[in-house]
Protein backbone atom coordinates (compact mmCIF):
# COMPACT_ATOMS: atom_id res chain seq x y z
CA UNK A 1 0.00 0.00 0.00
CA UNK A 2 1.28 2.62 -0.84
CA UNK A 3 2.15 5.90 1.73
CA UNK A 4 -0.84 8.55 1.88
CA UNK A 5 0.75 12.35 1.98
CA UNK A 6 -2.33 14.53 2.03
CA UNK A 7 -5.44 13.80 3.99
CA UNK A 8 -8.83 15.65 4.04
CA UNK A 9 -11.05 14.61 6.60
CA UNK A 10 -14.80 16.50 6.60
CA UNK A 11 -13.22 19.38 5.78
CA UNK A 12 -15.66 22.12 6.03
CA UNK A 13 -15.32 26.10 4.68
CA UNK A 14 -18.10 28.94 4.46
CA UNK A 15 -17.92 32.65 3.75
CA UNK A 16 -20.42 34.95 3.83
CA UNK A 17 -22.66 32.08 5.01
CA UNK A 18 -22.34 30.29 1.69
CA UNK A 19 -20.25 26.84 2.11
CA UNK A 20 -17.46 26.63 -0.63
CA UNK A 21 -16.08 22.93 0.57
CA UNK A 22 -18.99 20.98 2.44
CA UNK A 23 -17.78 18.40 4.56
CA UNK A 24 -15.14 17.08 1.89
CA UNK A 25 -12.88 13.97 2.52
CA UNK A 26 -10.08 12.60 0.11
CA UNK A 27 -6.77 11.04 0.45
CA UNK A 28 -3.83 11.49 -2.22
CA UNK A 29 -0.90 8.82 -1.75
CA UNK A 30 2.47 8.98 -2.84
CA UNK A 31 4.16 8.93 -6.25
CA UNK A 32 0.15 9.43 -8.02
CA UNK A 33 -1.05 12.66 -9.79
CA UNK A 34 -4.70 13.15 -8.48
CA UNK A 35 -7.04 15.62 -9.98
CA UNK A 36 -9.65 17.78 -7.83
CA UNK A 37 -12.33 18.51 -10.74
CA UNK A 38 -15.11 20.66 -10.51
CA UNK A 39 -16.76 24.12 -12.08
CA UNK A 40 -15.40 27.54 -11.19
CA UNK A 41 -16.75 28.46 -7.92
CA UNK A 42 -16.69 24.72 -6.68
CA UNK A 43 -14.27 25.01 -3.52
CA UNK A 44 -11.05 23.39 -5.47
CA UNK A 45 -8.85 26.59 -4.66
CA UNK A 46 -10.19 26.82 -1.26
CA UNK A 47 -9.06 23.43 -0.72
CA UNK A 48 -5.92 23.62 -1.48
CA UNK A 49 -5.70 26.40 0.59
CA UNK A 50 -6.52 24.54 3.77
CA UNK A 51 -4.84 21.64 2.92
CA UNK A 52 -1.57 24.28 2.45
CA UNK A 53 -2.75 25.50 5.69
CA UNK A 54 -3.03 29.26 3.99
CA UNK A 55 -6.87 29.06 5.25
CA UNK A 56 -8.36 28.05 8.09
CA UNK A 57 -11.49 25.27 8.05
CA UNK A 58 -14.81 25.93 10.14
CA UNK A 59 -13.86 21.99 10.97
CA UNK A 60 -12.17 19.14 9.23
CA UNK A 61 -8.60 17.57 9.20
CA UNK A 62 -6.54 18.73 6.90
CA UNK A 63 -2.48 17.26 6.83
CA UNK A 64 0.29 16.87 4.63
CA UNK A 65 2.36 14.03 5.89
CA UNK A 66 0.63 13.70 9.07
CA UNK A 67 1.46 17.67 9.96
CA UNK A 68 -1.51 20.35 9.74
CA UNK A 69 0.33 22.81 7.31
CA UNK A 70 -0.55 26.00 9.97
CA UNK A 71 1.65 24.56 12.57
CA UNK A 72 4.26 23.15 11.02
CA UNK A 73 4.61 25.57 8.52
CA UNK A 74 8.50 25.28 7.60
CA UNK A 75 8.53 21.77 7.78
CA UNK A 76 5.76 21.22 5.52
CA UNK A 77 6.65 24.00 3.05
CA UNK A 78 10.10 21.89 2.65
CA UNK A 79 8.48 19.39 1.11
CA UNK A 80 5.73 21.11 -1.01
CA UNK A 81 5.70 23.46 -4.38
CA UNK A 82 3.05 25.54 -4.75
CA UNK A 83 1.77 27.18 -8.16
CA UNK A 84 -1.45 29.16 -7.93
CA UNK A 85 -3.42 30.56 -10.44
CA UNK A 86 -2.41 34.02 -10.40
CA UNK A 87 1.55 34.47 -10.39
CA UNK A 88 2.27 38.26 -9.59
CA UNK A 89 6.18 39.44 -11.22
CA UNK A 90 7.60 42.52 -11.40
CA UNK A 91 7.75 44.18 -14.58
CA UNK A 92 10.67 43.77 -16.08
CA UNK A 93 12.45 41.05 -13.81
CA UNK A 94 14.45 38.49 -15.85
CA UNK A 95 13.71 34.40 -15.82
CA UNK A 96 16.82 34.17 -13.97
CA UNK A 97 16.45 36.82 -11.56
CA UNK A 98 13.06 35.52 -10.77
CA UNK A 99 14.76 32.09 -10.03
CA UNK A 100 17.52 32.79 -7.81
CA UNK A 101 14.65 34.89 -5.93
CA UNK A 102 13.06 31.59 -5.35
CA UNK A 103 16.11 29.41 -4.34
CA UNK A 104 17.19 32.07 -1.80
CA UNK A 105 13.79 31.51 0.71
CA UNK A 106 15.58 27.50 0.37
CA UNK A 107 18.30 26.32 2.58
CA UNK A 108 19.11 23.50 -0.21
CA UNK A 109 17.30 24.61 -3.30
CA UNK A 110 17.90 22.31 -6.50
CA UNK A 111 19.79 23.92 -9.65
CA UNK A 112 17.64 25.79 -11.38
CA UNK A 113 19.40 25.87 -14.53
CA UNK A 114 18.82 22.48 -14.75
CA UNK A 115 15.22 22.55 -14.30
CA UNK A 116 15.45 25.66 -16.83
CA UNK A 117 17.06 22.61 -19.27
CA UNK A 118 14.90 20.13 -18.66
CA UNK A 119 11.41 21.93 -19.14
CA UNK A 120 12.96 23.82 -22.34
CA UNK A 121 13.61 27.24 -21.36
CA UNK A 122 17.78 27.64 -20.77
CA UNK A 123 17.66 29.74 -24.04
CA UNK A 124 15.27 32.07 -21.93
CA UNK A 125 17.19 32.77 -18.95
CA UNK A 126 18.27 36.34 -19.65
CA UNK A 127 14.73 37.16 -20.99
CA UNK A 128 12.34 39.79 -19.45
CA UNK A 129 8.99 37.22 -17.85
CA UNK A 130 6.71 39.56 -19.62
CA UNK A 131 8.28 39.14 -22.71
CA UNK A 132 7.46 34.41 -22.22
CA UNK A 133 4.39 33.72 -23.60
CA UNK A 134 1.78 31.75 -21.74
CA UNK A 135 3.10 28.14 -21.94
CA UNK A 136 6.60 29.07 -21.47
CA UNK A 137 5.39 31.07 -18.59
CA UNK A 138 3.15 28.30 -16.93
CA UNK A 139 6.17 26.09 -17.59
CA UNK A 140 8.23 28.49 -15.33
CA UNK A 141 6.12 28.86 -12.76
CA UNK A 142 6.38 24.90 -12.84
CA UNK A 143 10.28 25.30 -12.82
CA UNK A 144 9.66 27.76 -9.68
CA UNK A 145 7.55 25.60 -7.79
CA UNK A 146 10.32 22.58 -8.24
CA UNK A 147 12.98 25.00 -6.85
CA UNK A 148 12.60 23.99 -3.26
CA UNK A 149 13.56 20.49 -4.43
CA UNK A 150 9.92 19.59 -2.77
CA UNK A 151 7.94 15.96 -2.49
CA UNK A 152 4.98 16.93 -3.59
CA UNK A 153 3.51 19.76 -6.07
CA UNK A 154 -0.09 21.53 -6.30
CA UNK A 155 -0.81 22.82 -9.56
CA UNK A 156 -4.04 25.11 -9.84
CA UNK A 157 -5.32 26.07 -13.03
CA UNK A 158 -2.31 25.70 -14.81
CA UNK A 159 -3.40 25.43 -17.65
CA UNK A 160 -6.24 27.77 -18.07
CA UNK A 161 -5.91 30.39 -20.84
CA UNK A 162 -3.79 28.84 -22.89
CA UNK A 163 -4.09 27.47 -26.31
CA UNK A 164 -3.50 23.54 -27.68
CA UNK A 165 -0.29 23.45 -28.89
CA UNK A 166 1.07 25.32 -25.30
CA UNK A 167 -1.52 23.21 -22.54
CA UNK A 168 0.10 19.94 -24.33
CA UNK A 169 3.41 21.35 -23.74
CA UNK A 170 2.79 21.55 -20.04
CA UNK A 171 1.61 18.01 -20.14
CA UNK A 172 4.69 16.76 -21.54
CA UNK A 173 6.26 18.62 -18.58
CA UNK A 174 4.19 17.11 -16.09
CA UNK A 175 4.33 13.70 -17.21
CA UNK A 176 7.87 13.56 -17.12
CA UNK A 177 7.72 14.68 -13.71
CA UNK A 178 5.03 11.96 -12.84
CA UNK A 179 7.70 9.47 -14.04
CA UNK A 180 10.19 10.96 -11.44
CA UNK A 181 7.81 9.54 -9.25
CA UNK A 182 6.60 13.06 -8.16
CA UNK A 183 3.39 13.62 -6.39
CA UNK A 184 1.50 16.00 -7.94
CA UNK A 185 -2.00 17.63 -6.58
CA UNK A 186 -3.78 19.34 -9.53
CA UNK A 187 -6.78 21.36 -9.89
CA UNK A 188 -8.42 21.73 -13.64
CA UNK A 189 -11.41 22.24 -15.51
CA UNK A 190 -9.88 20.47 -18.89
CA UNK A 191 -11.29 16.82 -18.49
CA UNK A 192 -8.95 15.84 -21.35
CA UNK A 193 -6.57 16.97 -19.13
CA UNK A 194 -7.65 15.45 -16.27
CA UNK A 195 -8.07 11.88 -18.24
CA UNK A 196 -3.83 12.20 -20.01
CA UNK A 197 -2.51 13.53 -16.34
CA UNK A 198 -4.72 12.08 -13.42
CA UNK A 199 -4.70 8.11 -11.64
CA UNK A 200 -7.60 9.28 -9.49
CA UNK A 201 -10.16 11.78 -9.56
CA UNK A 202 -12.63 14.02 -7.16
CA UNK A 203 -15.65 15.58 -8.84
CA UNK A 204 -16.56 18.26 -6.72
CA UNK A 205 -20.10 20.37 -6.90
CA UNK A 206 -20.42 23.15 -4.62
CA UNK A 207 -17.83 22.33 -2.12
CA UNK A 208 -19.42 18.77 -2.09
CA UNK A 209 -17.86 15.27 -3.49
CA UNK A 210 -19.85 14.02 -6.25
CA UNK A 211 -17.58 10.76 -6.99
CA UNK A 212 -14.44 9.88 -6.57
CA UNK A 213 -11.86 7.20 -7.66
CA UNK A 214 -9.36 6.33 -10.98
CA UNK A 215 -10.28 8.13 -14.08
CA UNK A 216 -11.34 4.48 -15.42
CA UNK A 217 -13.56 3.96 -12.53
CA UNK A 218 -15.38 7.33 -12.57
CA UNK A 219 -15.96 6.71 -16.38
CA UNK A 220 -17.02 3.24 -15.99
CA UNK A 221 -19.74 4.11 -13.23
CA UNK A 222 -21.27 6.35 -15.42
CA UNK A 223 -23.42 6.00 -19.20
CA UNK A 224 -20.53 7.84 -20.96
CA UNK A 225 -16.64 6.92 -22.53
CA UNK A 226 -14.87 9.75 -21.62
CA UNK A 227 -14.67 11.82 -18.71
CA UNK A 228 -15.99 14.76 -20.26
CA UNK A 229 -19.12 13.03 -20.96
CA UNK A 230 -18.64 11.32 -17.56
CA UNK A 231 -18.23 14.67 -15.75
CA UNK A 232 -21.38 16.54 -17.03
CA UNK A 233 -23.48 13.53 -16.42
CA UNK A 234 -22.17 13.61 -13.06
CA UNK A 235 -22.46 17.36 -12.68
CA UNK A 236 -26.14 16.93 -13.96
CA UNK A 237 -25.75 18.47 -16.53
CA UNK A 238 -26.81 17.41 -20.58
CA UNK A 239 -24.62 15.98 -22.87
CA UNK A 240 -24.71 17.56 -26.26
Amino acid sequence: MSETCISVKNATKSFNGRKVVDDLSLEVKKGEVFGLLGHNGAGKSTTIEMILGLKKPDAGELTIFDMEAAKHRKKVFGKVGVQFQTSAYQEAIRVDEVCEEYASLYQAPADYKMLLEQFGLKDLMKSPVMKLSGGERQRLSVVLSLIGDPEIIFLDELTTGLDVAARREVWKTLKKLKEQGMTIFLTTHYMEEAENLCDRVCLIRSGKKVTEGTVEKVIGSSPYENLEEAYLWYMGEEVE
